[in-house]
């Protein structure tokens, strides 16, 4: 223990090690990594040489995928990608070579020996898919092609036309069943041509067995729900597309749901399933976060697939309070994340540590000179770095006591026999408490008042140590001092006081946590300080002159 302490004297002590310190625990904070949050130059250094959304989207060009590439134009203009233009007009170049496929979204081999797509529709543009499927005369055409297939799903799905048990769907085979009719024809033509992704096959075959078992709809009617939906909105091209990257029943309800909730963010919802391959990622985190984690998705968008990448592998929003960064270091986040977050936190501790050590060889005995309680000099330092970092930690994740909203894109249901019953509703439920960025700006600021209190009181006992005096005179001088000891407990009913003020007057946020942590850190100085320091010097010095009189004696 006594063999490093003169290296540590030598050179980290005072000013130096204060400036070491600041330095190190600035490093640490400079470092893109976050327990609960993605830091965005993290996103910056993910997106770094990957293709951004207008490239992605020019390659959907060179496919000749037009609807998607459209749904893509539109996500590249929103986010501000310098390419947008260039895709723009693209993408009129596609369609005006090929004006008879806009209205399907591109051209599709299984679809062409069924409606001949060079055909004119009278559509110029992207046309919902069910405008073509709803006709007597293209369910028709489709029916006689399925029924061909030798496929057992897609046998499975057109079994389902014969159901007299649909829920809110009028049976296909009935007056009025022609949406019905026309959701099964989309859902095998899909299968049939290989447009599902196999784990959404697998599921939707399940499905259909299952309601055939059960001679009714079942669990598959909230599936048809959700495609008309999307048939509603979606052209061929694009619903193909978005549904080649869905492994879920589930994850189609959810799409269905921020289509409703949010149209004019679908195309970067959209978007954000090509472009990461995952569109249950996609949904998963927009329904997490709702509109906040959309915005996230549209600034991850602009940085490139990297980074919408590692946004939705992460399911953390954005940090948008993060400040400066050292964004040369996030290669090395990114590969690894765990790591380089315990050397950020280990960073606030061995920072606030040597610039606590260096206050205290700077500051409280200066020159390095015997103090009272020296020895436990650097437990004390250890223990308020530990504190402070954790409050540093704090301060810099403000998702971490943060709750998370409810998210404005979840499913609300609404029941409309409960509400005629006469139940009375429940009350709601109280929101999650959540600290601000000037709640926590409040607290490292009475904290570090407290800090510079400690420090004060502990020069003062250190002097009164030093003095050339007999015993008795230092007694006397410590107790001169004990309003100074009081202190901390003044200050931080001063603090408590200022910020209820501030409160009341639109300063800072209301919360009655930020004004009595005040009161508490007051407390733990003074306590620290009499029950610590006072009391042991105290005690030392009494048996100093106890011992001095019976030597006189």
């Amino acid at each position: 223990m006594s063999a490093p302490e003169p290296v540590a004297q030598k050179y980290l002590s005072g000013p130096a090690g204060v400036l070491v310190g600041l330095l190190l625990a600035v490093a640490a904070w400079l470092l893109p990594v976050n327990l609960k949050s993605v830091s965005p130059a993290l996103l910056r250094g993910a997106g770094e040489g990957t293709p951004s959304v207008a490239s992605f989207g020019r390659q959907l060009v060179e496919s000749e995928k037009i609807g998607p590439a459209g749904l893509v134009a539109a996500a590249a203009r929103a986010v501000g990608d310098p390419g947008a233009p260039a895709l723009a007009q693209a993408e009129r170049g596609l369609i005006d070579r090929q004006p008879t496929f806009a209205a399907w979204g591109g051209w599709d081999p299984f679809l062409d020996p069924l409606f001949n797509l060079r055909n004119p529709t009278g559509y110029a543009n992207s046309t919902p898919v069910l405008t073509f499927f709803i006709g007597e005369k293209a369910r028709s055409t489709l029916r006689s092609y399925l029924e061909e297939s030798g496929s057992i799903g897609v046998q499975s799905l057109l079994r389902l036309r014969d159901l007299a048990v649909t829920g809110r769907f009028t049976p296909a085979s009935r007056p009025g069943g022609q949406p019905l009719d026309a959701l099964i024809l989309l859902t095998g033509l899909l299968y049939q041509g290989e447009h599902l992704s196999p784990p959404l096959q697998r599921e939707l075959r399940g499905l259909a067995e299952a309601s055939w078992a059960q001679k009714s709809l079942g669990d598959l009617e909230p599936f048809f729900l959700d495609l008309l939906a999307l048939g509603r909105r979606l052209d061929w091209m694009q619903l193909s597309e978005l549904l080649r990257r869905t492994d879920g029943v589930k994850t189609v309800g959810e799409y269905a749901q921020l289509a409703r909730v949010a149209p004019d963010q679908f195309p970067l919802i959209y978007t954000a399933a090509l472009f990461s391959d995952s569109a249950d990622r996609v949904a998963s985190y927009l329904l997490q976060f709702g509109k906040t984690g959309a915005e996230d998705l549209r600034l991850a968008l602009g940085d490139g697939q990297g980074a919408v990448q590692q946004l939705l592998l992460r399911q953390l929003p954005v940090n948008h309070r993060s400040g400066p960064a050292l964004s040369s270091t996030a290669a090395l986040v990114l590969a690894h994340p765990q790591l380089m977050l315990a050397l950020k936190y280990l960073g606030y501790f061995l920072g606030l540590y040597l610039i606590l050590r260096g206050l205290d060889r700077w500051f409280v005995a200066p020159g390095g000179a015997a103090t009272a309680g020296g020895q436990a000099a650097p437990a004390r330092s250890a223990i308020l770095a530990l504190f402070l970092a954790i409050l540093a930690i704090v301060a810099t994740e403000p998702f971490l006591l943060q709750a998370a909203p409810p998210s404005e894109y979840r499913v609300h249901l609404r029941l409309p026999m409960l509400a005629a019953s006469g139940v009375a509703p429940s009350s709601p439920a109280a929101p999650l408490p959540s600290m601000n960025s000037s709640t926590l700006i409040s607290i490292v600021i009475f904290a570090l008042v407290q800090v510079m209190m400690y420090f004060i009181c502990l020069r003062k006992i250190n002097q009164i140590a030093a003095e050339p005096i007999t015993p008795r005179l230092k007694l006397r001088l410590m107790e001169n001092e004990e309003n100074l000891f009081d202190s901390g407990l003044y200050v931080g009913m001063m603090g408590t006081a200022a910020a209820l003020v501030l409160q009341v007057v639109g300063v800072i946020e209301p919360n009655l946590l930020a004004a009595y942590s005040s009161n508490l850190f007051g407390i733990v100085c003074v306590a620290l300080v009499k029950i610590r320091h006072v009391r042991g010097f105290k005690r030392q010095l009494i048996l100093e002159n106890e011992a001095a009189g019976v030597a006189t004696a």
